[in-house]
């Protein structure tokens, strides 16, 4: 493989990557629990997120909330908040400079 398609490779895999942690991070999937009750009638799905819970229903009923205040997290989501939009800026700055090292050749 030729050194420009080596480059446009990497470039296109960055840009995906920095896709897919932008993705990451607006899913509320981050934890989830599932309840069953002695019914099936009764089941529901907990989808904990960082920026919002979400709890589905056996009929298929989703109702989200968004975290009022960040002291209300856990100590995990916290973090997970922090790093995954650390992650993001950081990857816009990868991308950048992918793209202006491609330039150079």
């Amino acid at each position: 493989m030729s050194s420009l398609g080596l480059e446009i490779l990497g470039v296109t895999l960055a840009i995906l990557g920095w896709i897919s942690a932008i993705v990451s991070c607006a899913l509320p999937m981050w934890r989830v629990s599932a309840f069953i009750g002695v019914n099936i009638v009764t089941a529901q799905v907990t989808w904990e997120g960082i920026w919002m819970n979400c709890v589905v229903q056996s009929t298929g009923q989703m109702q989200c909330k968004i975290h009022d205040s960040m002291l209300a997290l856990s100590a995990d989501l916290q973090a997970a908040r922090a790093l995954t939009i650390i992650s993001i800026v950081v990857g816009v700055l990868g991308v950048l400079v992918a793209i202006m090292g491609a330039n150079d050749v």
